[in-house]
């Protein structure tokens, strides 16, 4: 048995490690791109670091793949790994901004057994365990229960023409913190077309569905984790009523972007 308490005790940790470099508290961050857009900065690596040899020492038989490591392809035969992304939502995290958090799953066969989201900027820490539930801060969420599609709140930071329909609510950079808000009753839909990675989606997929939530990638299938190419195509995490009719929606919409066009809900 993992000691869940402890779990949760480093998470927090690298919260707060994340935090003493975060300018939104004055402090000096140096940061630079990867690649075009896809910026990171120093805490990003030492937040890393720290999961890496914590996590590891808790849990020495998983395996590992993160954002800002080097991916080792020997996670493959593992029963269990740590999906971990140290900080989701960098863009905010280095602006300044309070939408980012740690995020961290064990996966086991496939799917995560455990979620957690550690938004210390916001004083909130999401969990979620497979089979038992989701909690905000120790208190039992539960997702949207909507029904209708149209009026349904979405975080985004405009919406399509063929979206106007839709309610337009705050959307932190981080991807985790937004599928939170569906688990929450924040928002009912977060819907994305394009390519996205494990590590973003893993702990708040689960958290969202252990609140009730519907999960699947922009097909409606299911999720899955630790693949050989960790990524999956788009994320579609709703209100279960309200599923059915955002895959239909969105059909076409991946279809043109399979052929190069991206004009998705993001």
């Amino acid at each position: 048995m993992i000691d869940f308490a402890r779990l949760e005790e480093i998470c927090r940790e690298a919260g707060q490690m994340a935090m003493r470099r975060w300018p939104g508290a004055g402090h000096s961050l140096e940061s630079w791109d990867k690649l075009p857009g896809n910026p990171v900065s120093v805490a990003d690596l030492e937040v890393d670091s720290f999961l890496k040899r914590e996590l590891g020492s808790l849990l020495p038989s998983a395996g590992w793949l993160s954002e800002e490591t080097v991916d080792a392809p020997a996670r493959l035969d593992r029963g269990l790994i740590w999906l971990v992304d140290p900080i989701d939502g960098t863009r905010d995290f280095i602006r300044g901004r309070t939408g980012w958090a740690v995020s961290v799953a064990l996966i086991s066969a496939g799917r995560p057994l455990i979620g957690l989201l550690v938004a210390p900027t916001r004083a909130e820490t999401w969990r979620g365990i497979s089979g038992q539930g989701a909690w905000l801060n120790d208190k039992p969420i539960g997702a949207s229960t909507r029904r209708q599609l149209a009026g349904a709140r979405v975080p985004a930071d405009s919406l399509p023409r063929e979206d106007q329909d839709l309610v337009l609510v705050e959307k932190p950079n981080s991807i985790a913190l937004r599928v939170a808000m569906v688990a929450n009753d924040s928002a009912d839909l977060v819907a994305t077309l394009r390519w996205g990675y494990e590590w973003d989606i893993a702990a708040a997929a689960l958290i969202a569905r252990e609140a009730g939530a519907s999960v699947s990638d922009a097909f409606g299938r299911p999720l899955n984790y630790n693949k050989r190419d960790p990524r999956a195509f788009g994320l579609l995490a709703c209100a279960p009523g309200i599923h059915r009719a955002a895959v239909d929606r969105l059909a076409d919409r991946a279809a043109r972007y399979s052929a190069g066009k991206n004009d998705g809900l993001t």
